[in-house]
């Protein structure tokens, strides 16, 4: 009962936060048209951040606090385009590598205590209406994750993963994901009870450049709970500039592959360097 209430309780904390900002819609924005997305896919960086990549540290919620359950989290997150011109039916190709780090920084030799890895292939699609403006974009790719060990603390499963992201407004992006796993049953048969097959995430803008709320839902298979919420707050006390600092509450599972089956609330807070992955999809202010 006390991991439901701490799911509940970030969910609420979330809807919260977005009513109190919720600002009403620009009925005269725009998305891209078709040849300013081409034209922004022939032209944007080949090597650029596709996660945000973070370190940040913090207390667990759900026990006591101390050198072993306080912690250090942090990711690394690229993607290189491989083809600089969009392929046959508006795709383009690409990879991806994302690693995540926990650290038990506060404990004596501050050991790494689990390093995750995720590379991936994909092929992405810009989706227009039938006026030809841009209303999304999806993704197909081959995914692998890992803990890079072996034998009894060996976690790892492939999957290809379907994902599409839009925009609700312009400033709400909705990105929904959905996988279909093998190669995974010899060290972690339950994993998927955990992780399940399909995650939704909600990013509300509230202040321009400046503060921005997320919220990351993830369902296990089986039918009690077993998932995982993700809230975030971002602030940027600097102008122009993707540099933020940000507070993230964890509670769940399978928020690091060797102990997935393991409930966990964490409360971290640390900096930011956000990505502008999805920035494009974003409509515009219309004239």
């Amino acid at each position: 009962m006390n991991e439901i209430k701490h799911i509940r309780l970030q969910v609420v904390t979330f809807l919260v936060i977005v009513l109190q900002f919720w600002i009403c819609l620009n009925l005269n924005a725009q998305h891209l048209t078709k040849e300013e997305t081409n034209t922004y896919i022939k032209t944007m960086p080949s090597f650029s951040i596709h996660k945000n990549n973070y370190f940040i540290s913090g207390v667990p919620t759900n026990k006591n606090v101390n050198a072993q359950t306080a912690d250090a989290k942090y990711q690394i997150s690229f993607k290189q385009l491989i083809t600089r011109s969009t392929l046959p039916w508006d795709t383009y190709l690409f990879a991806t590598y994302s690693q995540k780090a926990f650290w038990d920084i506060y404990a004596e030799s501050s050991p790494f205590k689990e390093i995750n890895y995720n590379p991936s292939l994909g092929l992405g699609k810009p989706i227009f209406d039938r006026n030809n403006r841009l209303t999304g974009l999806a993704s197909l790719m081959f995914n692998h994750h890992s803990n890079g060990r072996d034998s009894i603390f060996s976690r790892s499963w492939n999957s290809i993963n379907l994902k599409y992201s839009t925009t609700l407004d312009e400033k709400t992006l909705l990105t929904v994901e959905a996988w279909a796993p093998f190669q995974y049953q010899e060290g972690n048969p339950d994993i998927f009870d955990y992780e399940g097959i399909a995650k939704v995430k909600l990013e509300r803008e509230l202040i321009p450049e400046k503060l921005s709320v997320e919220l990351m839902l993830q369902k296990g298979l089986t039918w009690e709970w077993k998932g995982k919420v993700r809230t975030r707050i971002l602030y940027s006390p600097l102008k122009n500039t993707n540099q933020y600092l940000m507070l993230e509450w964890f509670a769940g599972h399978s928020e690091s592959l060797i102990d997935y089956d393991q409930f966990r609330s964490m409360v971290r807070i640390g900096y930011v360097i956000k990505t502008s992955e999805l920035d494009f999809l974003r409509a515009k202010s219309g004239d």
